[in-house]
């Protein structure tokens, strides 16, 4: 593959699996909830040399949600389907607590993994899937669909340039009303907007600022009247190196507002719709400067069918993808950071950290997304509670 970014470090694929030769990529889901029945498996249709051999559920119903000829596993055969050789990679999609789970004996057994973010609920268990993917050289991936992304990728690319000057500081909401009794809201912490919601305007401050957060400050609360147990509505403040300071808003009891306002010393650049994936409203952005403003809209794509697609690409390559387990353990070191922050009721800081090495455009994987009557609606999800309340 020639559009792959030839900077990332290669490693070996000694799975066995012959993933870099085969015609067709065969990927086993582990977790068939709301994000894989609305977005993965979609996706996957989208990619004509990809294809799902096997799920990983408790339910038979989603597995047929999915497809009659899959091989179906329950959570405790999954070691069965590690050794059976009919799978290539595993994409990870349950809840954030059983990551570690199923990926570590994955990329143990030589199986790539395509993990959902957050990557862990822990520093520790961070560490111990980037271990075990170096040890024995297959390829993880964190999910961070944005990542392959143009509008993303360009709004990088646009600050890198200077287009508002030096940053100075970046404001975000994320808000959503989100259904108590869907996974997210009563799994703790790490199921709720923090690491949820909140992955989105942290990582892309970091990447627009190309820098980690040094200080971390949170403040939350728990709304009466519902029946979360955590801080369901989050204020983060971040200081970074450069006297730059990031703030942002998270809630799992309000309207929908994704948005964010990016401040330099020549100009501005601001969104009212910068998080969402097709079929949602498109991303945009306005770029303020002495010359007037400049509105951008982006084009639709399916972002999980990019991210999936780049994920194939570097194992046939033999390139190390961007977003690999040491992007998601800069996220979830700083996520452990506002945790902490909530129960002491004061300021953390982080260890030092260097940011990179950053999105490149080699990485952009623009595929049209499908026809909204392919993707099952709320009501059409299988044995499964929606997250919208």
């Amino acid at each position: 593959m020639t559009d792959i970014n030839q900077t990332s470090a290669p490693f070996n694929d000694p799975s066995g699996t012959g993933a870099a030769d085969r015609g067709t990529f065969r990927f086993a889901v582990v977790g068939l909830g709301q994000i894989s029945q609305q977005a993965f498996v979609p996706a996957i249709r989208s990619l004509p040399d990809a294809e799902i051999t096997a799920v990983v559920t408790g339910s038979e119903e989603k597995a047929g949600a999915v497809s009659d000829d899959v091989a179906v596993y329950g959570y405790d055969d999954f070691p069965d389907l590690l050794a059976s050789g009919d799978i290539d990679a595993v994409y990870v999609a349950t809840p954030v607590f059983r990551h570690r789970e199923f990926a570590e004996p994955a990329l143990e057994a030589g199986i790539h993994v395509l993990l959902e973010k957050p990557m862990a609920d822990s520093v520790a268990d961070c560490e111990a899937m980037i271990a075990a993917s170096r040890r024995s050289g297959a390829t993880l991936m964190v999910a961070y669909r944005m990542h392959q992304d143009a509008y993303m990728v360009e709004l990088a690319d646009l600050v890198a340039r200077g287009a508002i000057g030096e940053t100075r500081t970046f404001t975000s909401t994320f808000t959503h009303d989100i259904e108590e009794a869907n996974h997210r809201g009563h799994s703790g912490f790490w199921g709720g907007p923090v690491p949820d919601f909140g992955a989105y305007p942290l990582n892309m401050v970091r990447h627009l600022f190309r820098a980690e957060p040094t200080h971390v400050h949170a403040t939350g609360v728990r709304s009466r009247g519902r029946g979360f147990n955590f801080h369901d509505t989050v204020g983060v403040t971040l200081r970074f190196p450069g006297d730059r300071v990031a703030q942002y808003t998270l809630s799992y009891n309000a309207g929908d507002l994704d948005t964010f306002q990016l401040v330099g010393s020549k100009g501005t650049i601001t969104s009212d719709s910068c998080y969402g994936f097709a079929p949602e409203p498109p991303r945009n952005y306005s770029l303020t400067t002495p010359n007037g403003t400049r509105r951008h809209e982006a084009t639709s794509v399916d972002q999980f069918a990019g991210e999936t697609r780049y994920f194939i690409d570097c194992v046939r390559a033999g390139i190390r993808p961007e977003p690999d387990g040491a992007e998601g353990l800069a996220d979830v070191r700083i996520f452990a950071a506002i945790e902490e922050s909530l129960r002491l009721g004061r300021e953390v800081i982080l260890p030092p950290r260097q940011f990179g090495p950053g999105l490149s455009q080699n990485q952009v994987r623009a595929i049209a997304p499908r026809p909204e009557r392919e993707i099952p609606d709320d009501d059409e999800l299988v044995d499964q509670t929606p997250q919208d309340r």
